[in-house]
């Protein structure tokens, strides 16, 4: 597979429209492009701002492309606004064994899941939902694709069904038919046993697995008879029934026909008005990329937040009209818990102070209930309640202050556990706040570049500050009560400094590199520009700018600094620990060969345009040529060799 030449992006990004980069620069997430991930060396990544609705953090979508079909063309197919509305990392892979037109190779080689791309897909979706930096919830990871992506992503499916809890078949041949069969006449395949097949072991996984199977109507190019053959197989392997009636699912005057399973278990779409291609909704736009009807990953977004088998969908009781009050030396607490999914079993009170007390109880018909401390000596306690429901599961803590006996002399707030957090550029520092005469009026923390109110729930404060400069800094918190009396307390941190520098620079230095040449160079030029290091898991760093629109490739962090968030510390007074490293310690650096002999890392011989390069000082050869991704590493910065630290 060919390399991406310098220049070539900006060549390509000249072409687009106007229109098309405003709509890209509309939404809240953004794309990395060309990321090397997982086996693959392109993965077009949008990670957006939002949650997902059910579970535990972001979901993840996987797409595969179609044949003859770049992965560019998604960043055209409306895959942002499913993102963001379900809260979906969205990652295009492009097939690393291709066969064909650019295929994926879904009818050849080992079905296995240390077999080829099969093996890159599972490697990427846990080198994704394990990035913690992404924040994807392990029990909502999908893969769907287009054609022979459709075909591939089921094979996938099947081969891991502990990875992937759904997936979408958009148009494609039924797994385990032949080349011809995508083009022909319709095979005949026996698609549960396969996948059963395919998943040896792993099959117990296909209990709490959910698929949509979905094609257009006019497609004239993939037999039509593979998108029923595969509902049918697939809710055959999951044991359900199919429910009588059709479904109308409308974007606008854009339609599509639903039939469903029981249980949400499996869905298959008949895309009204669309040929061969995959189904973008308004908008959408590119070579086999369809406007005619629906967003299909909108639809895959709505599917696995309603039918998803793996996520605990149990969110606890939920605490309202909480009061508080005293009778001598007792503390009063009422209020209510009520639970959507079951029902309330207990709510907790505990009493916090000078002598401890714990007290539960239940509730009403109508989810009130009423609880009384034991006896408390006079202090400020923290009261906190939180209700537990049948399944076990507790909601969100209730947290106050209640003072027994009389009032003390006035006291300036009391600040605790303060620490601070760096995160790229930004700071958030936190801790407990607690008035002795319960009259709290602000807590503020100071930064370099400004002051910010803090939030305060109950007696925990956060303030997030950003645009901090690079290196170490702190934060004074203040906080004070209505009497004007006020305390302190610091926290100091270490914001990455960051490398200002040209793109030619940055470049010849590995930060950045040619695949995203044209975002950087349309928006700073031949300026200088700030980039900043951030941790994207493992060991593993990229430098981006302010709003993350030019980036740089996935590469070994620096020993300096890339964290993602630097160093931090609490308390008013700082300290901090760790050590130098002191010589003999080892550095790596993962980049293209280019890039290592630009930062004196190789050098290389042979033919201009395709030199031979190696390490310098132990002159280990680098697979790849001028391209070519490798991991070097030394103990003195001289002597460099092959692969990672020892």
């Amino acid at each position: 597979m060919m390399t991406p030449k310098p220049g070539r992006g900006l060549v390509r990004c000249l072409l687009m429209t106007v229109a098309l980069c405003a709509a890209a620069a509309g939404h809240a997430g953004s794309w990395q492009q060309n990321v090397a991930i997982g086996g693959f060396n392109n993965v077009h990544i949008y990670t957006p701002d939002s949650a997902s609705p059910i579970g535990n953090g972001k979901a993840l979508l996987i797409v595969l492309h179609g044949c003859v079909q770049p992965i560019d063309n998604y960043l055209t197919a409306n895959l942002e606004d499913a993102a963001e509305e379900f809260g979906m990392v969205v990652a295009v892979p492009d097939a690393m064994n291709k066969a064909g037109y650019s295929c994926w190779s879904y009818w050849d080689g080992t079905k296995s899941r240390t077999a080829g791309d099969y093996n890159n897909l599972i490697n990427l979706a846990n080198a994704l939902s394990g990035d913690n930096a992404r924040g994807i919830d392990a029990d909502q990871v999908y893969i769907a694709g287009l054609s022979s992506g459709a075909s591939f992503a089921n094979t996938t499916a099947c081969l891991a069904p502990d990875v992937f809890a759904g997936m979408g078949v958009s148009a494609g041949p039924s797994i385990g038919t032949s080349s011809n069969g995508a083009l022909g006449p319709c095979e005949t395949a026996d698609v549960a046993s396969r996948c059963s097949t395919y998943a040896g072991s792993y099959a117990s996984f296909f209990d709490t697995q959910i698929a949509s199977i979905a094609q257009g109507d006019a497609d004239t190019t993939v037999n039509q008879c593979y998108n029923t053959q595969n509902s049918d197989g697939m809710a055959e392997l999951y044991g359900v029934s199919k429910l009588a009636g059709t479904n109308t699912i409308a974007e606008g005057t854009r339609t599509a026909g639903e039939t469903l399973w029981q249980d949400g278990r499996v869905s298959m779409l008949w895309f009204n008005g669309v040929d061969h291609a995959w189904s973008g909704g308004e908008g959408a736009s590119g070579s086999y990329i369809s406007d005619a009807s629906i967003n299909y990953a909108r639809y895959l977004g709505q599917f696995f937040v309603d039918n998803n088998k793996r996520v605990d969908r149990n969110k606890g009781p939920v605490l309202s009209d909480v009061q508080t009050s005293t009778s001598g030396d007792r503390i009063l607490v009422s209020g209510t818990a009520t639970d959507a999914e079951g029902s309330v079993t207990s709510v907790e009170a505990d009493f916090d102070g000078d002598s401890d007390s714990s007290v539960s109880g239940g509730v009403d018909g109508n989810g009130f209930f009423s609880l009384t401390s034991a006896a408390l000596a006079d202090d400020l306690y923290v009261v906190t309640v939180v209700a537990t429901d049948n399944d076990g599961a507790q909601g969100e803590v209730y947290t106050t202050t209640v003072r027994v006996g009389p009032e003390p002399p006035a006291t300036a707030p009391a600040l605790s556990n303060v620490a601070a957090q760096a995160n790229g550029q930004c700071v958030t520092v936190s801790g407990t706040v607690v008035d002795e005469n319960q009259d709290l009026d602000s807590v503020v923390v100071t930064f370099s570049n400004g002051d910010v109110p803090a939030a305060v729930v109950g007696t925990d404060f956060s303030a997030e500050q950003c645009d901090l400069p690079g290196g170490s800094g702190s934060a004074q918190v203040t906080a004070t009560d209505l009497a004007g009396l006020s305390s302190t307390a610091s926290a100091s941190f270490t914001v990455d400094a960051g490398v200002t520098a040209t793109l030619d620079n940055h470049i010849s230095a590995g930060r950045l590199d040619y695949t995203n040449y044209a975002n950087c160079y349309l928006e700073y030029s031949t300026d200088p520009f700030r980039l900043d290091e951030y941790s994207v898991g493992a060991g593993q760093c990229q430098w981006r700018d302010d709003d993350a629109s030019c980036v740089g490739p996935q590469v070994t962090c620096s020993s300096s600094g890339g964290s993602g968030g630097g160093s931090s510390s609490g308390g008013s007074s700082s300290s901090s620990g760790g050590s130098s490293g002191g010589s003999g310690s080892c550095t790596e650096q993962s980049t293209y060969n280019y890039y290592h002999k630009t930062a004196g890392r190789a050098y290389s011989t042979g033919n201009a345009l395709a030199p031979d390069y190696f390490a310098n000082g132990s002159d280990d050869a680098m697979p790849g040529s001028t391209w070519g991704l490798n991991t070097l590493h030394s103990t003195d910065g001289f002597t460099w060799e092959i692969g990672a630290c020892p």
